[in-house]
């Protein structure tokens, strides 16, 4: 296994690594699992960074009570 060197902002990183321990990992492991879902799809990777970027100003609005999920 090859080692690499990566850079993000230290609060990103910081939740990452809170991620990880909720579901009990490491963040090299969450790493991991992610270049291989890259690895194995790049066009569904490519699609879901295209979401992302279209949703990064979406705001939920906060938590929502059992009946404003079921409103019609």
């Amino acid at each position: 296994m090859k080692n690499i060197t990566l850079s993000a902002e230290e609060s990103e990183i910081e939740r990452a690594r809170e991620i990880a321990r909720q579901r009990s990992t490491t963040l090299n492991q969450l790493f991991r699992e992610w270049l291989a879902t890259l690895i194995q799809d790049p066009e569904r990777a490519s699609s879901y960074d295209r979401l992302m970027e279209r949703l990064s100003g979406v705001k939920s609005g906060g938590r929502f009570s059992r009946d404003e999920m079921n409103e019609r």
